[in-house]
């Protein structure tokens, strides 16, 4: 591997916290080792971690990329440089986690039109919705269904480890990139997924591949984008009018999605959202109906219970609050209400109160308050990585059927 050396961007936590963004449910490949976050991704092992002031980002190239082939006449030297000098980590870096919108300036618009918001958001800052290759994100909300992010994580990682190119290695862990719709439309596949545990999902994974290599045109799926967020490196044009369902091409790519095997109108807005860059996407799951039921005012009436026509309509909701990104502020309060991020939350202001009474009590931290603090902030760190895992193990997919949710309600009651 060639790996280069870490670089910087200036970058609070306020415009991105990583901890945050990648594992709230957008994106199902990254790793996590002490403080430093890893994906394998456009040809390279993309390398993150941050402080409070700046964004740290590296990368490793495969060998192969770089290093002379055999006879060594056979690569000029001048090639060999240009692969070393054309590294646009760079760019990806500020592609993929989609850093030019000004994040403080959003939360401050959706705060002023939308109470609930503006009490809830500025606790958890630094929220974006990443800029994923739309076939990453297609893959990544069909093993979602009925599942949990330790489980989709685990999938995406049998998928990748199985069938997708192999980059490299950090440490002692190998990294692989996502297989191409190609390798999974073998016939092999769909058999061979489910005996690795994939379950109906092997079906939809192997059927979905097919219809898009041999149904479709090539390219597609990124012909569905919003053209306002090109794929990296192509122009942005305009995308047209917003409307109160969306903007016209937003419309045409949800609805075609919908024509792939295991795709509904939740996994549908997934996509259009974290793989197409349609901003005005709200992906309603059960999860996000009892936010709309508890603060928006939905589940009285005609839409007591979650169907097509309330589904579109706290969708519609959303987007009449928040404009063409209603997506991205649903999926700030989304993550605001996981229980895994309230108690890690609540446990920091916990941290921070014990500091305070030592303090006034005037306890001097050789000799008390430092011990305290020490202990309790062991104790309850203990606890959130506890709440996160069981949070992660409870926490059902965006797409189980609203009629178990009206079963469970009735089944609390009695």
């Amino acid at each position: 591997m060639r790996t280069n050396a870490w670089r910087k961007l200036p970058m609070g936590l306020t415009e991105l916290c990583l901890d945050t963004t990648l594992r709230c449910g957008q994106s199902f490949r990254w790793r996590k080792v002490e403080d430093t976050w890893s994906c394998a991704l456009h040809g390279r092992i993309l390398s993150l971690r941050q402080d409070a002031t700046h964004l740290y980002y590296q990368a490793s190239f495969s060998e192969r990329l770089v290093e002379p082939l055999t006879p060594p006449s056979a690569t000029p030297a001048s090639k060999i440089d240009s692969l070393l000098e054309d590294d646009d980590t760079e760019a990806l870096v500020h592609h993929y986690l989609n850093l030019g919108p000004d994040l403080t300036k959003l939360y401050e618009q959706w705060s002023s039109v939308d109470a609930n918001f503006k009490k809830k958001a500025p606790r958890f800052a630094g929220v974006r919705i990443l800029k994923q290759d739309a076939w990453e994100a297609l893959v990544g909300f069909i093993c979602s269904s009925n599942n949990n992010i330790i489980r989709i994580s685990q999938m995406m990682e049998k998928l990748c480890s199985h069938y997708g190119p192999l980059l490299g290695y950090i440490g002692t862990t190998p990294y692989h990139d996502l297989p191409s719709p190609v390798i999974l439309a073998d016939p092999k596949v769909e058999g061979q997924l489910r005996q690795l545990g994939f379950g109906y999902r092997a079906k939809y994974l192997y059927q979905t591949a097919v219809q898009i290599c041999h149904g479709h045109d090539e390219g597609w799926l990124d012909n569905l984008r919003n053209p306002e967020s090109p794929i990296m490196g192509q122009k942005i044009t305009a995308a047209g009018e917003m409307q109160p369902g969306g903007r016209a091409g937003y419309r045409v790519a949800h609805e075609e999605l919908l024509a792939l095997q295991g795709v509904g109108p939740k996994v549908a807005d997934c996509v259009c959202l974290m793989g197409l860059g349609w901003g005005e996407a709200v992906p309603v799951d059960t999860h996000v109906w009892q936010i709309a039921q508890r603060d928006y005012k939905f589940g009285k009436g005609k839409h007591s219970s979650l169907t097509k026509a309330t589904y579109d309509a706290v969708g519609d909701r959303f987007r009449s609050l928040w404009g063409k990104e209603a997506g991205w502020a649903h999926s700030v309060l989304f993550t605001a209400d996981l229980r895994a991020f309230s108690e890690r939350l609540s446990a920091k202001i916990e941290v921070d109160t014990v500091k305070v009474e030592a303090e006034s009590l005037g306890l001097k931290a050789a000799a008390t308050s430092a011990p305290v603090t020490e202990t309790k902030i062991e104790v309850l760190e203990t606890k959130i990585k506890r709440e996160f895992v069981e949070e992660e193990e409870e926490e059902q997919d965006r797409s189980v059927p609203s009629k178990t949710v009206s079963r469970a309600k009735r089944r609390k009651k009695t």
